[in-house]
C-alpha cells in the first residue's frame, strides 16, 4: 500500500499525541524574561515622585502581573543599563533581575536566586526622572523556574519547591537542570528563563518544554 507523505505525517502525529496522552506528558510554554525591576512603594516615590502610580501597558501571563510604561536606569561600578522596565504590582522590597551578562556590564556579581531571596545580594543605583536610590541589596539573576497550577502539579506528581530537569524543544534542544517548581492556584503554566539561557537554546517565538521524568 502506497502512503503519501501527508498521510504519513498525519499518522505519525496521531501516534505521538496518543503516546503523550498515555504518558501524561504536558508541554510547557517558555517565557523569556528580560532584565526588569520590581519596586517598593518607598523607592517608587523617590524615583518618580510622592504618590506616583505605575501606568500599566500590558498584562503578563501570570495573573495580576503587568509591565509598566515606566523605565529606569540601573548603574553599577563599571557601567549602566538604561530603559529597564518596571513590572507591577509594587512589592514590599525592591528586586532587580538581570542576566549574568548584564552583571558583567554593570560590574556586579548577581547571585542566582529564587525570587524574593534577597539576603546577601548586591545593591545597585537606580535612577529615575525625579531622583535616584542606592539599594543595599536586591540584585539577582533569577533561578529558572516553572509557574504551575495545583491541578497540573498533581498530574505530574510535583510539589512546590521541587527541583526538576526540563527538556527544551526546538533546533537547539537540550536539557536544563535545577529548574524550580512554583505551585499555586494563582499561577498559569509557564516556564521562565532569562535572555542568556534563551539565546543559548535559541528560544524564539513559541517554544515548548517538558519535564524530564
Amino acid at each position: 500500500m502506497n502512503i503519501s507523505q501527508e498521510e504519513l505525517v498525519s499518522i505519525v502525529t496521531k501516534i505521538v499525541i496518543e503516546k503523550m496522552q498515555q504518558d501524561n506528558d504536558i508541554l510547557i510554554p517558555i517565557g523569556v524574561s528580560n532584565r526588569h525591576i520590581h519596586l517598593s512603594r518607598e523607592d517608587l516615590d523617590f524615583l518618580f515622585g510622592q504618590g506616583y502610580e505605575l501606568t500599566k501597558i500590558k498584562d503578563l501571563k501570570q495573573p495580576g502581573q503587568f509591565a509598566a510604561k515606566e523605565v529606569v536606569t540601573i548603574q553599577g561600578p563599571k557601567g549602566s543599563i538604561e530603559k529597564v522596565r518596571i513590572l507591577g504590582p509594587l512589592r514590599d522590597e525592591t528586586q532587580i533581575e538581570v542576566s549574568l551578562t548584564d552583571g558583567f556590564k554593570l560590574g556586579i556579581k548577581a547571585p542566582i536566586r529564587e525570587s524574593g531571596k534577597l539576603e546577601n545580594t548586591p545593591g545597585i543605583k537606580i535612577i529615575g526622572p525625579k531622583g535616584s536610590v542606592e539599594t543595599s541589596k536586591g540584585t539577582i539573576a533569577a533561578l529558572r523556574h516553572i509557574h504551575m497550577d495545583k491541578e497540573t502539579a498533581k498530574k505530574l506528581e510535583l510539589n512546590d519547591k521541587d527541583i526538576v530537569d526540563v527538556e527544551i524543544k526546538g533546533k537547539r534542544k537540550g536539557i536544563l537542570g535545577n529548574v524550580l517548581i512554583r505551585v499555586s492556584d494563582k499561577y498559569v503554566l509557564e516556564m521562565h528563563i532569562d535572555t542568556d539561557e534563551a539565546n543559548a537554546a535559541n528560544v524564539q517565538g513559541t517554544v515548548m518544554a517538558r519535564i524530564v521524568q
